[in-house]
């Protein structure tokens, strides 16, 4: 009896954080929303499902929204077939005509393409997903979508920025949302607040039927699994480091900085006039050095 009675315990425990998470995700991607306006009224959103956690959470979270949300947008599932060997293409269809959503699924092979480009071993992320985006941008156009949603979360981003920084030489992210190249689409992130570790569990918990890359899962030295790794290992050791970077993205103070495109350094006086954004002799450090430490002698602020 007693067994009984702990497992009809445990059972609700769980009901009940899996109700958080979803409350949760929903939140965050409200907010998301909320803070880019990603959504309005009247938009006909393209939600982009890869066949993996993150896009299914996407697609799962917005369909949630749109019946409590007080405006009208319409959405459509729409997911390339890259026609990798051994893709279960009647996953998705299935699963998308059970959930009753309008979907398309676009047939193109881009994988022989990519096979054919890319030497073996080399990584393939790159030509993979330019090509993916133009498909993408024309089935947009071809269903009447006015807003492209894409299920990159904030480790994605943080990720990206990384990378930008440490091989590309440019403080550069993944931003919430951005007009295409060609000026004729509107991209949109809602999973932009959201931890990678919370669309895992969401997975699990709603079972969906993940379907994995075959084309590039087997390179583990990929650039962006090591920022993963270090990224997790920061967080593991040091928590709350990982958050105050995300942070840091959305407050940035151009005049320190050295893009003489982005503040113009050059043509700045000494006017006199207080500003708070001015230099200081001496700043105070975020992380500033405690005199305990031995060996450290503090500099000391001449009065």
């Amino acid at each position: 009896m007693n067994a009984v009675i702990d497992n009809v315990k445990a059972a609700e425990k769980q009901a009940h954080e899996n109700n958080k998470l979803h409350k949760r995700l929903c939140r965050l991607v409200g907010q998301a929303i909320g803070d880019f306006n990603m959504i309005e009224d009247g938009d006909k959103v393209m939600v982009c499902l890869s066949g993996g956690k993150d896009s299914y959470a996407l697609l799962d979270i917005l369909m949630t929204l749109r019946e409590r949300a007080p405006i009208n947008f319409e959405i459509v599932a729409v997911n390339l077939d890259q026609k990798q060997p051994n893709f279960p293409a009647d996953v998705l269809p299935a699963y998308l005509e059970k959930l009753g959503v309008p979907f398309h699924i676009e047939n193109q092979d881009t994988y022989s393409i990519v096979k054919r480009l890319i030497p073996e071993g080399k990584t393939t992320c790159s030509l993979c997903s330019r090509l993916r985006r133009g498909i993408l941008y024309r089935v947009a156009d071809e269903l009447g979508c006015n807003k492209i949603a894409l299920g990159h979360h904030r480790d994605d981003i943080l990720e990206t920025f990384f990378l930008n920084m440490f091989f590309g030489g440019k403080i550069k992210g993944m931003p919430a949302k951005l007009v295409s190249d060609d000026g004729k689409h509107m991209v949109i992130r809602p999973l932009a607040y959201v931890k990678e570790e919370d669309t895992e569990r969401y997975a699990e918990v709603k079972q969906f039927p993940i379907i994995p890359c075959d084309l590039c899962g087997s390179q583990e030295n990929l650039q962006r699994k090591q920022i993963k790794a270090m990224m997790r290992e920061w967080e593991k050791k040091h928590p709350g480091r990982v958050e105050n970077i995300f942070s840091s993205l959305s407050t940035v103070v151009p005049s320190h900085l050295m893009d003489r495109d982005l503040f113009g350094f050059k043509d700045i006086k000494a006017d006199g006039i207080a500003n708070p954004q001015g230099d200081i002799a001496f700043d105070e450090e975020p992380c500033s050095t405690p005199a305990t430490v031995p060996g450290i002698i503090p500099l000391q602020r001449e009065e």
